[in-house]
């Protein structure tokens, strides 16, 4: 038996979408939910609904009995998650998981990163895992290509990019891509005890991305590197909420100190295909909208 954590997310529901379309029979997959009535379109596609939730140790025990392998898909709860996935690599244990898969995160720097709440939890988990004795595979995923409309702006064609990200690049990955090498790690063999960097063999600045935007419009995207003090600032003073400012500046931070400047060919070979290029992924994004 198959089970992937947070399946109505965007992530874990594409992992099992990709199960399904490499014919993994339905009666093989389970999804773990907090709310069935939001995974409806799973259950009508044959998918169990499991429910429980990861600030519940015994409810993930119960969820994971039986079965061979688990999609760890890391929790969106940035205040609880290094509890909860402490909790959930715990009762996988418990219940007798043979093969545990967790979404981690690519990284350069475990200490002092300007996205130490982010970090941390990710650094938790692998540990947990490690310690577990539990068969593991690691997805160290690079970030994801679908944040860049959130960071760029729904305005970025009239006012360019304003971001604190400098000339450092990143290997911004299309979240589908990663879901389907995770789907194939799920559905393969000879991953035991690995980690993976999931993410693209090229790297952009944000400037690059500028340029991208600038080729897709026909318009002149530009591109300010502010400081984060301005950033901060300026998002304050607009209105924006505290947190996402918080999280967009971290981010920033962290791409314009090369902390995700970095790539090999762990997803190509995952994928067995080429990855899907940061221009093609914005050419789709912004020619749909």
């Amino acid at each position: 038996m198959i089970l992937v954590t947070g399946a109505t997310g965007h992530f874990g529901k594409a992992a099992i979408n990709f199960l399904l379309s490499k014919g993994v029979p339905s009666s093989g997959i389970s999804a773990l939910v907090r709310d069935a009535s939001k995974a409806e379109d799973l259950s009508g596609k044959g998918v169990t609904l499991i429910t429980g939730d990861y600030n519940d140790y015994q409810s993930l025990v119960k969820a994971f009995s039986g079965v061979d392998k688990l999609l760890l898909v890391s929790s969106s709860d940035l205040e609880a998650r290094s509890s909860q996935h402490v909790n959930a690599v715990k009762a996988a244990k418990e219940a007798g998981v043979k093969h545990i898969i967790y979404t981690s995160f690519q990284r350069k720097n475990e200490t002092n990163s300007p996205i130490q709440f982010i970090s941390e939890s990710h650094l938790v988990a692998e540990s947990e895992i490690k310690a577990s004795g539990l068969t593991y595979t690691i997805l160290q995923n690079g970030l994801y290509a679908d944040i860049i409309p959130w960071f760029v702006g729904e305005k970025v064609f009239e006012t360019g990019i304003f971001l604190p990200a400098g000339q450092g690049a990143a290997a911004f990955t299309s979240r589908l891509d990663m879901a389907e090498a995770a789907a194939n790690i799920v559905i393969g063999s000879g991953h035991e005890n690995k980690t993976y960097q999931v993410a693209t063999n090229e790297t952009n600045s944000f400037a690059e991305i500028a340029n991208i935007l600038s080729e897709i419009s026909g318009k002149s995207v530009g591109y300010t590197a502010a400081t984060v003090p301005v950033y901060t600032d300026v998002l304050t003073k607009a209105g924006v909420p505290a947190g996402y400012i918080y999280m967009f500046a971290g981010f920033s931070e962290a791409i314009s100190q090369g902390e995700f400047d970095f790539t090999n060919n762990d997803l190509e070979t995952l994928l067995n295909r080429r990855p899907t290029t940061l221009k093609d992924f914005l050419k789709a994004v912004y020619s749909a909208s």
